[in-house]
């Protein structure tokens, strides 16, 4: 039985099964590639499409992530980013923004040295839904995820291809808001799984959890952003977000002039593939 929670997230995918529609998860790295630059595209995303955004922290050790936010994240701490800066980023952003699910992803190392229970309480304050924390597993709920939830923030569960029928329960326990589901074993952004293992899983996590499941890891393109959307409740993407957003750095790392607009033209082309997918079945 999965933990009960009622927030932004819960209302967001109400609203897009009455929709009758997968939604659009988008992931920028906080203060990439610069705090203000990255707070241009963070206020973007919602008009541009993004259903809920997760914000990455950055970190110096991203074990789980490929090349591209790993990048992100050095860009991002050189610019001068901190945990503070970017509960900050948050907080400006819901001056405008009451609505979009904000998820904060990343380890759980800087969320220690911030202290626990001033960082949820700052969180909270600053309109953070949920926490994605990908190096603490379930037998450690007890450090983070179980103080969340008395937060009254969601805590989201990663599910891999390897993780079994024994072990999913486990996971599910006290997991919230929705499951992520990362659909290749190994690093972000490095590889794209088949259309029909991405399928079999969702089936199967479905027998398991009825909250909704959000498939992400490898989705670069609108199309691929409709397949998955067309048989889960979100599509992730995150690496090929990161990459146009360097992809508009000059040689010494400043943004180019349209470097924001760029990005969310391509997020746009991804929320228009997710709209799709059901209509077109």
């Amino acid at each position: 039985m999965a933990a009960t929670a009622t927030g932004r997230l819960d209302r967001r995918f109400e609203l897009l099964r009455a929709e009758g529609r997968g939604g659009l998860v988008t992931f920028i790295t906080a203060g990439d590639p610069d705090p203000e630059t990255g707070f241009e595209i963070l206020k973007g995303l919602p008009e541009a499409g993004a259903d809920v955004i997760e914000l990455g922290i950055a970190f110096t050790d991203p074990m789980a992530d490929g090349p591209a936010i790993q990048a992100a994240g050095l860009r991002a701490l050189k610019a001068g980013i901190s945990l503070a800066r970017t509960l900050d980023l948050v907080r400006r952003f819901r001056q405008g923004d009451d609505e979009t699910p904000i998820v904060l992803m990343g380890y759980y190392n800087p969320i220690y040295s911030y202290g626990i229970d001033r960082f949820l309480a700052d969180a909270k304050d600053a309109g953070v839904d949920g926490l994605i924390i990908v190096d603490l597993p379930p037998e450690e709920d007890e450090e983070l995820c179980l103080p969340a939830l008395r937060a009254g923030l969601n805590f989201i569960r990663l599910a891999t291809p390897t993780t079994d029928d024994e072990r999913l329960p486990a996971v599910l326990a006290n997991t919230n808001g929705f499951v992520y589901y990362v659909s290749i074993t190994g690093i972000t952004g490095t590889a794209s799984a088949a259309n029909a293992d991405i399928t079999a899983a969702v089936e199967r996590l479905r027998r398991h959890t009825d909250l909704p499941i959000a498939v992400g890891f490898g989705i670069k393109t609108p199309d691929q952003a409709a397949a998955v959307a067309a048989v889960a409740d979100a599509a992730v993407v995150g690496s090929a977000i990161v990459s146009r957003i360097a992809d508009n750095l000059d040689a010494e790392g400043r943004p180019k002039p349209g470097l924001v607009d760029d990005v969310l033209g391509m997020v746009r082309g991804l929320a228009e593939g997710v709209r799709s997918a059901r209509a077109a079945r």
